[in-house]
């Protein structure tokens, strides 16, 4: 397993801040006009910020503090509205999310995008609202070309992220595997949208 230091040493080394994950900026059609997002394990914060400048008032955690401090600053530098106070769409915090999971009923949305730990996939499901929207991505076993973790215990198998939330709806999903011409789609990772179902569950509110 990563170690924080080892991520914090890995985001030192990052140049640039990436786009937001393709499931995410593919399906923005499908966000809420307005709500509570989390980028759970968020990294530099490109999908929170993205959630963010669409509205949402977006929480974006990660084990690293570079990871979270390098966000502020791109945020502070770039996008300081979203910091505004009175308005203040986007929350940064470094958090252990294996320690301590998102809680029940909580979000409209959630992202995570190239992280993958399977004992949170309860939590995931169960701080959903009812009618959240999951935004998925992230690297799976059928390789066409290098990169992600070369450990497969962080891939998925094949059809996986359908039956790990086999308890939403699927709104839109590819994986396209090793099918057909190689050199083109998208290739080395599954994306999922799904939703949960609605129900007569009275959502909270979150404190940050």
């Amino acid at each position: 397993m990563t170690t924080c230091a080892e991520w914090n040493l890995r985001y030192q080394t990052v140049t640039d801040i990436p786009n937001p994950c393709q499931v995410l900026y593919e399906n923005v059609h499908l966000l809420p006009a307005s709500g509570v997002a989390l980028d759970l394990a968020c990294g530099l914060g490109a999908n929170a910020v993205w959630l963010a400048q669409h509205g949402l008032e977006t929480f974006a955690w990660d084990y690293s503090s570079v990871a979270i401090g390098r966000c502020r600053e791109y945020v502070v530098t770039h996008h300081p509205n979203l910091l505004e106070e009175g308005r203040h769409l986007l929350h940064l915090e470094v958090r252990d999310v294996i320690t301590f999971p998102p809680p029940p009923n909580t979000f409209d949305v959630m992202v995570v995008c190239r992280f993958l730990e399977r004992r949170l996939i309860p939590d995931i499901v169960a701080a959903l609202k009812p009618g959240g929207m999951l935004f998925y991505q992230t690297f799976t076993r059928a390789l066409v070309s290098a990169g992600g973790p070369k450990n497969p215990e962080y891939r998925l198998a094949e059809n996986e992220l359908l039956k790990m939330f086999q308890e939403l709806q699927v709104v839109a999903y590819r994986e396209e595997g090793e099918v057909g011409d190689k050199t083109r789609g998208f290739r080395n990772e599954a994306m999922l949208v799904a939703r949960k179902a609605l129900s007569g569950i009275h959502s909270q509110e979150f404190k940050a």
